[in-house]
């Protein structure tokens, strides 16, 4: 956790959905530096309200349970929704359905800011042999992909509608260390995706950008050259894993399309049985 705040801006009432979820509870902690009020939300019970904290439950395919949710809140970090490959039914409910409750609520509630947790998996069918900018094609490796892209789209259409601004993270891979030689190049340690949240939250002006969620790993297959306005400075590295990473994985199967896409074991997972 960082020991002080990335920026002197405040908001009165910030949500955080999903705050349940595996990286919802990296920030819930770390997003009460930022705000007066941090409300969180998930789908199950969270439990006794922290200090400074309201606590509620929601489930994003409930339009009506959405726009409560969005009440007197000045800006979203939406974490929420399914984050892995699953069959259609859940991602279409959690992040089709949802997604369009959240920025109907944010519309009509008059929420101006959303920083929206897309994936690189809108990319995964990429080889691990290119380099990807924010402006290129969107390559999904599956549903769970697809349903991303669809949210960036979203973001798109609200930004140019109705001047919702939103920050699409296209997050890579973010634990407390890198687990295979895949993740030395998608490496996203805890501080930098707090970095990225609050950079995101507080840029003077975003529109929708897109920004992939990674940090100063050595090896990358993303270029955030289009998203430096947003102003997030990784201060980690994957590098220094890189000897341990090594010696457990030695091998590499080059006919593995996990291997050879970026969206590893994303491109062989199977929905439909």
């Amino acid at each position: 956790m960082l020991n002080t705040p990335a920026s002197a801006i405040r908001f009165p009432r910030l949500l955080l959905t999903g705050a349940g979820g595996n990286l919802g509870q990296v920030l819930r902690p770390r997003l009460k530096a930022y705000c007066d009020v941090l409300r969180v939300s998930h789908r199950r019970d969270l439990g006794l309200a922290a200090k400074g904290e309201e606590v509620h439950t929601a489930s994003l395919e409930d339009a009506d349970q959405m726009l409560a949710l969005l009440d007197d809140v000045n800006a979203v970090v939406h974490m929420g929704g399914v984050s892995t490959e699953q069959p259609w039914a859940p991602i279409l409910a959690g992040n089709i359905v949802g997604m369009v409750n959240l920025y109907e609520a944010a519309r009509l509630k008059g929420v101006q800011r959303i920083v929206f947790a897309s994936s690189n998996h809108v990319t995964g069918f990429y080889r691990q042999d290119e380099v990807v900018n924010t402006r290129m094609p969107p390559k999904p490796d599956g549903f769970y992909g697809l349903s991303k892209a669809f949210g960036e789209d979203l973001a798109q259409m609200y930004w140019d509608r109705w001047g919702i601004e939103t920050v699409s993270l296209r997050i890579g891979s973010s634990f407390a260390e890198p687990k295979d030689r895949r993740m030395l190049a998608t490496y996203l340690s805890y501080d930098d995706l707090e970095r990225l949240v609050v950079a995101a939250l507080t840029a003077p002006i975003v529109g929708h950008s897109i920004i992939y969620g990674m940090s100063d790993n050595q090896t990358t297959w993303w270029d955030n050259t289009h998203a430096q306005h947003i102003g997030y400075r990784p201060q980690d590295s994957s590098d220094v894993f890189r000897p341990a990473v090594e010696a457990r994985q030695q091998h590499i199967d080059r006919q593995d399309p996990a291997a050879i896409y970026q969206g590893g074991a994303f491109v062989k997972a199977t929905p439909h049985g």
